[in-house]
This record gives C-alpha cells, structure tokens and sequence, in this order.
C-alpha cells in the first residue's frame, strides 16, 4: 500500500516494494528507478562484499536490477520482496564466481572510495575512541582474507546475517535451501572464521 509522505509543503506518495513490484512487471518506468534508487547501494555493498571486486559487483547488481525488471511479475509476495530480490543477486553472484574462479583472490570488502582501513560493515554509532578503532580496522584486515576462504554459500549466509540483518529463514530464501541448511551456513562459516582468525 502506498504510504502519504509531507515533503516541502506538498504530500507525496511513497510506495512499498510489493507496489512498485506489481508497477514494474505492468513496465511503469518511473516504478522501476523508485526500486532502482531505494535498493541500489545495498544491492551493491552486498555484491562487492561477495565478490571482492568493484567492476565485477557493479555489474553483477546491474544484472540483478535487470533480472528483476524481467522477473517482477513473477513475485507473488510469499516472501518479503527484499528477500525474493536479493535471491537473484546472490545467485547471480555465485554463478559469477563460479565462470570466473579468480574470485578467491584476497580483495578488500570496502566500497570505492572508502577507505580500506575501515570497516565494510557499518560502524557502531558509540565512537570507540582511537585505540577501539585500532583493534577494530586490525580485525577487518584479519577478516578479509579469512572471508575469502569461505564457500560461495556459507560467504553469502554470513554476510547477509552480519551486513543485512536477514533472519534464517530470509537467507534460507535467498539461497534456496532449508532454514537448517541456512543456519548449518551460518554456523560452520563463522567458526570457519573464528578458526582462520585464530590461526593467523
């Protein structure tokens, strides 16, 4: 349903994703650029943080934003919308990474122009002052590599808990699998890391 916003004196229409969804697959142009804008730098954050590669995760969720103007009117709304979407780009990014083995290089999980120090996963509001950002920007350097050894699908589970905040049950939809498979994911990728981490 479409939710009334005030916005400079005069009342606009924001519309949920299910709505813009349903506009899409009808080809409502200015649908898909409201989906495109609300979705755009998560879509990117989540597949660079996968892949490792700014040229490679801008394409791959520009392929994703095509893949959903393409497979909107297939959404039944079963599953939250954000969830349905980002299914196609993780699947898009393991297929990527599987053409192109190269993936398992050890990148950076920060953005373009980000600084490569800092974290990939938003910061804390609370500042820890300069020794907590020490300890922290010297985890992240840690965890880099150590994210690169983890299976397409145990990288994709992780990231989409730790990054996104999806329930179990949301990544066992987006990777196409059990919520025990999902939670199995979950699981052996951050002991995986714990064990990559300790060891290094």
């Amino acid at each position: 349903m479409a939710a009334p916003r005030l916005r400079g004196g005069l009342i606009q229409v924001e519309f949920s994703d299910d709505e813009l969804c349903r506009r899409i697959a009808e080809r409502d142009a200015n649908a898909f650029e409201l989906m495109v804008d609300r979705h755009q730098a998560r879509a990117y954050r989540l597949a660079f943080s996968i892949l490792g590669n700014e040229a490679d995760a801008s394409d791959v969720s520009q392929d994703a934003f095509v893949r959903l103007y393409e497979a909107a009117g297939r959404f039944d709304g079963r599953a939250r919308f954000s969830t349905w979407f980002y299914r196609i780009l993780v699947n898009l990014c393991i297929d990527h990474q599987r053409r192109n083995r190269w993936w398992k290089r050890l990148l950076p999980l920060a953005g373009p122009g980000d600084n490569p120090d800092e974290p990939a996963f938003d910061p804390p509001s609370d500042e820890a002052g300069p020794e907590g950002d020490a300890m922290l920007s010297q985890s992240v350097r840690r965890l880099r590599p150590a994210l690169a050894q983890l299976s397409p699908q145990q990288r994709a589970a992780v990231l989409l808990q730790t990054q996104e905040g999806f329930t179990s049950r949301e990544i066992a939809a987006v990777l196409n699998c059990s919520e025990n498979t999902a939670r199995v994911h979950v699981h052996r990728g951050i002991a995986q890391l714990r064990k990559l981490m300790r060891n290094d």
